[in-house]
């Protein structure tokens, strides 16, 4: 096989995604918020202000999803000089160099104290940047894999959101104590992966029978790493390890992130002999094989009956593919949209405020950047173990997806009432619950929103769902947890210390999580008989 075609799949363009969306950082505002606070001179409002703005633009990713379609719906996605996902790659590295670059000019002094709003645009910038990143390997991920979305989803989505706690094992090693070098590193390597592997994330529209089982080799690499980060953050908790395990540390996990290359040029080696059997005289027989092995994953679930030809004359929802005008008229947007509000709203005003909430419960600055790894850790835990157990629920449970996030919702609930508990170490167990919820959430909207409103549009229809984040955080960060916490403070800096400071905001963000569980069971029942002929669809599509 030569090395071009290699390079040249949708195996190698998960890879590419994958080590892009490591590098993103995500969710690593509490390592250099403290250092924005007290060089800009905010207090807590104000400095949540500012982080309503990083959400603002985490969010707001409308414009990443009407570059995507207009680059790969009318083009030639897989030419290079005609456009295509590397586009929204260069849009977002501009970004986030630019806005990351300008917020540490003006943390150290290279630049004059920007004003509030100047700030606000460099942060919006810089996070705006992830969501052209997220847009362009996301949506690529389920044009390659349409019959394993909320798989591929669950993946990409993972290591998105473990990607802060690799940046903060990078961060002890080569920034340890200086957040202001922390956002350096945030503008400089983001731009450098995205720009150099951007070429290699392309849309393949062909799938296979077994895709499932390849990618679950990506979980469980990803899984591992997750792992391998819990214990290097217990070791660090029990033992003050030196400079040089550190380094060890680092390099073996820069070890691991490698080996997706390994599995994915096994399976481009086995698509490619595939594909020359398919010219054999035993192909037909080698195809109901294929079948016949997948059934035990893709069996119709017991009381949906069979499978009927009239099927194949009803035209379902996602093979219309709705634009976002039609989307916004329905009732099922809104539901999810109200649900996303509810549930990721109260997520991101915990991990925003973690420096905070750790201060008033005199935890260390060591132990708030062990919450922020152990948050991504737990996020990432969430977002690829849904994303699996919705494919496979599904298909052999007929469970819906809205299902799982009414349940999802429903123990955020119960998390965020924990806190009241004022158990010891309580914010490591609700960091744990929380994040768990939260990226569970992340999984689960994007692959709804591809099955019921189609993935023509997908780009553009989930990054305007992403917006409830943006109304959830400004609704739970500024006027819930900002106001009552400022109210709540004493002295020059601004400061309150005890669980009331924040008792209050837990439990009218655990209301509000309860309103949108109530959401997604709506749209659970609006969309239970939809999601049975999904399954019987997929089914036929297995069989023929």
């Amino acid at each position: 096989m030569s090395r071009l075609r290699i390079s040249s799949s949708k195996w190698i363009a998960t890879v590419a995604s994958i080590w892009i969306l490591c590098s993103c950082g995500a969710d690593t505002f509490s390592i250099y918020s403290s250092v924005l606070k007290s060089s800009q001179g905010y207090d807590q409002s104000t400095l949540d202000t500012v982080a309503f703005f990083k959400d603002f633009g985490s969010n707001s990713g409308v414009s990443a999803g009407l570059l995507y379609s207009a680059v790969t719906v009318n083009n030639s996605p897989r030419n290079w000089g005609g456009g295509g996902p590397w586009v929204v790659h260069v849009a977002g590295a501009i970004q986030n160099f630019f806005g990351y670059f300008m917020m540490w000019a003006s943390v150290v002094g290279l630049i004059q104290r920007p004003p509030v709003a100047l700030m606000c645009l460099f942060i919006f910038l810089s996070n705006h940047a992830a969501v052209f990143f997220a847009t362009a390997n996301l949506v690529t991920g389920v044009r390659n894999f349409p019959q394993s979305s909320g798989t591929i989803v669950g993946i990409l989505k993972g290591f998105l959101g473990i990607s802060g706690a690799i940046m903060v094992q990078a961060y002890g090693i080569f920034c340890k104590g200086k957040p202001s070098t922390f956002i350096l590193m945030l503008a400089l390597l983001p731009t450098f992966v995205s720009i150099v592997l951007m070429s290699f994330v392309r849309i393949y529209e062909a799938n296979t029978v077994d895709d499932v089982k390849r990618l679950n080799g990506f979980s469980i690499v990803a899984l591992i790493i997750a792992g391998y980060l819990l214990i290097i953050l217990i070791l660090a908790n029990i033992f003050s390890l030196p400079l040089w395990a550190h380094i060890i540390t680092f390099i073996f996990m820069l070890l691991l992130l490698a080996s997706p290359l390994g599995i994915a040029i096994k399976a481009q080696r086995e698509d490619s002999m595939r594909s020359s059997q398919m010219f054999s005289s035993e192909s037909n027989h080698s195809k109901e094989n294929q079948a016949k092995d997948s059934l035990d994953y893709h069996e119709l679930p017991d009381g949906e009956g069979q499978v009927h030809d009239a099927l194949d004359d009803k035209i379902l929802p996602y093979e219309e593919g709705m634009n976002l005008l039609q989307a916004l008229r329905t009732i099922n947007f809104w539901l999810l949209f109200i649900a996303m509000v509810c549930g990721v709203g109260s997520g991101v005003a915990v991990v925003n405020n973690f420096s905070q909430i750790g201060k008033s419960l005199n935890y260390t600055a060591v132990e708030v950047n062990n919450l922020v790894t152990l948050w991504s850790i737990c996020n990432f835990v969430g977002r690829i173990g849904v994303g699996y157990l919705s494919d496979y629920l599904l298909h052999t449970r007929g469970w819906t997806r809205p299902l799982l996030m009414a349940i999802s919702l429903a123990a955020m609930t119960t998390s965020l009432i924990v806190f009241a508990s004022n158990l010891p170490g309580i914010l490591y167990i609700v960091s744990i619950l929380v994040s768990l919820c939260y990226g569970s959430l992340w999984s689960l909207m994007p692959t709804i929103t591809s099955e019921i409103f189609g993935v023509r549009h997908l780009g553009t229809i989930f990054n305007a769902i992403s917006l409830a984040c943006l109304v959830g955080s400004y609704i739970f960060s500024v006027k819930v947890i900002g106001y009552i916490y400022d109210t709540q403070a004493a002295g020059e800096d601004h400061s309150c210390f005890g669980t009331h400071c924040f008792l209050l905001s837990f439990l009218i963000m655990a209301f509000l999580a309860l309103l949108g569980c109530l959401a997604a069971i709506a749209l659970f029942f609006r969309t239970r008989q939809f999601y049975q002929l999904v399954v019987i669809r997929e089914l036929k599509h297995y069989l023929r």
